[in-house]
């Protein structure tokens, strides 16, 4: 095979993408990341075994959470950037092998081991370091070369392989949301120094496939925590989302289109675009920003535009603006027109497309992409209404006696979880027909693209509250834990389990997993989780999820509501 991948939900055949990614990725763009994920680790070998303090480097940690965020599904394929970020990231592991003997030996280290000679030996002796963090490529052909053997499948024993990825796959969705907080200036030591130990566990043959499971539920504490972070990061700025109607129709200036997650580059975006004539629209992942009350000043800030990142083919051909990606979820264009209307920034990359970085202090110019949206049409408008979302933790809690009211007097049988991801597949038609079906006196708690399968039905109200409360981006799926655990509270019960929540949980990428790791050490059970299950989850992994955590795939509509309301 050319190239072996397995970490999204939509790999071939079950089991993983050989020649080609259904993402679209080419197999130099796998095999590349492949060598980015190798060098990352061979990165945390030596903070690990070096017992370096990661508060010392911190330009080196926000780059490993880069580069990790770079190999998430859909958010780069553009080799010549992975190619230089692997440079890059060599580079950085390399400077701090040196540290190993310039900063690390206590006093009178070297004397008692080589006899007061002054010329420092070479690290990997001393350290008995990996060969992931001495390798040297100097070129694509020795990266390409290299692949070969440190991909996915160099792990020959296939428990072992299935928890290496699970985890290193968590590290990438804790990577993406610790790089948006970092960009609105939060960050927390103990998540690069996690990261870093992870990261060189997965490199670490002396462990075993229960220290790999320990380590799993490790990885999903510390999206606990990121979650938080992140939660905290655009409250504090942004102020806590609040009820919103947001317009699905067009106006009739020229537009740019915001995609993906970042909430800075779309604050950035506003301000010059202010005065300007030309509006704004979020896309997907970007709509929860109209729920923040610091957005709403911006009267050009228009609606949101379109609905899941995977009908972008023809959406952005309707929308005629420019686009912009902050993170992932691209879809490779198929003409060269729209190539031409697209710009990426931060971790995502297309080749072809202008890619807008920051400078040193975190600003992007965006006046190409303004100039470019005065030339072209306004948007084709292709459904009108709107949606009401920004049912995040602070604006539940509020809602919290009229919530309680509703599930004692019986008005509420049962809440939904249906956070997670959208897809191409039409098996992912089972949500949207899911939630038609649900009983009347059920609610649905949502977060990320999942809901563009639901969110603009009619599905009506219990009581003035809406059957679908959307708490916004996926990494607000930590909100929805914070309105379990209160509701936990207000109840009286010893058990989280014991609360009228189902989950029935879609999911496509990474972020997702740490999504799934952090529930399961909230002590969340009982997950159903479709529409398949991964393939990166060998048989006896899966069946240690079935049996401690009570993991489940999706059945027939019927059969599965027909369980959950029974639960």
């Amino acid at each position: 095979m050319s190239m072996f991948c397995y970490q999204c939900q939509e790999a071939a055949k079950g089991t993983g993408c050989k020649v080609k990614g259904v993402c679209g990725k080419n197999e130099q763009v796998a095999n590349l990341q492949d060598i980015l994920i190798y060098t990352l680790k061979g990165v945390a070998e030596i903070v690990v075994k070096g017992n370096l303090e990661v508060r010392d480097f911190r330009q080196v940690n926000q780059q490993v959470f880069n580069s990790l965020f770079m190999t998430i599904t859909n958010a780069n394929f553009d080799e010549n950037a992975i190619e230089k970020e692997i440079k890059k990231m060599i580079a950085m592991r390399n400077d701090l092998r040196g540290r190993l003997f310039v900063e690390t030996p206590k006093s009178g280290f070297f004397q008692r081991i080589f006899g007061g000679k002054s010329e420092a030996p070479d690290p990997a002796v001393v350290y008995k370091l990996h060969d992931a963090a001495t390798f040297e490529v100097n070129t694509r052909e020795d990266m390409l070369k290299k692949s070969g053997t440190v991909g996915v499948l160099a792990t020959e024993n296939e428990d072992v392989r299935s928890l290496r990825e699970l985890i290193t796959y968590g590290l990438k969705g804790l990577a993406a949301y610790a790089h948006h907080a970092v960009n609105l200036g939060k960050e927390k030591d103990e998540l690069y120094a996690f990261t870093y130990q992870a990261l060189a566990a997965t490199l670490d043959d002396s462990l075993s496939a229960d220290d790999l499971v320990a380590l799993t539920l490790k990885t999903g504490e510390h999206g606990v925590s990121v979650m938080a972070l992140l939660d905290e990061a655009n409250t504090s700025k942004y102020g806590n989302p609040e009820i919103t109607q947001v317009n699905i129709g067009v106006r009739k200036n020229p537009a740019i289109l915001v995609s993906g997650h970042d909430l800075t580059d779309l604050e950035q975006l506003l301000k010059q675009t202010k005065g300007t004539g030309v509006d704004v629209y979020t896309h997907s992942e970007m709509l929860p920003a109209h729920y923040y009350p610091a957005f709403k000043k911006y009267d050009h800030l228009v609606g949101n535009y379109g609905n899941a990142w995977w009908k972008q083919a023809t959406e952005f051909e309707s929308f005629h603006g420019p686009i912009l990606f902050t993170t992932n979820c691209i879809v490779p264009p198929k003409s060269e027109e729209l190539k031409a209307r697209i710009f990426t920034t931060g971790a995502s990359g297309f080749p072809g497309c202008q890619h807008i970085e920051a400078d040193v202090q975190g600003k992007k110019d965006f006046s190409e992409i303004i100039k470019l949206a005065k030339t072209l049409k306004a948007p084709k408008e292709i459904e009108t209404g709107s949606i009401v979302g920004g049912f995040a933790h602070e604006q539940v809690f509020a809602l919290a006696d009229k919530v309680v009211d509703a599930v004692k007097s019986g008005a509420v049988k049962r809440f939904f979880v249906m956070a997670g991801c959208d897809g191409r597949m039409k098996s992912r038609d089972y949500y949207t027909d899911f939630a038609k079906k649900l009983p009347q006196d059920t609610i649905i708690l949502t977060a990320g693209c999942a809901k563009y399968k639901y969110n603009k039905l009619d599905l009506g109200d219990i009581g003035g509250i809406p059957r679908v409360l959307d708490a916004g981006q996926c990494n607000d799926s930590y909100s929805l834990a914070l309105i379990a655990l209160k509701l936990k509270e207000v109840f009286d019960l010893k058990d989280i389990n014991d609360l009228p929540i189902a989950y029935n949980i879609a999911w496509y990428e990474q972020k997702a997993v740490i999504v799934l790791l952090a529930l399961l050490y909230l002590g969340v059970k009982n997950i159903h989780l479709g529409p398949t299950l991964p393939a990166f989850l060998s048989p006896n992994v899966a069946k240690v999820l079935v049996e401690n955590f009570g993991i489940a795939g999706i059945g027939s509509v019927d059969e599965d509501i027909a369980l959950f309301m029974a639960q």
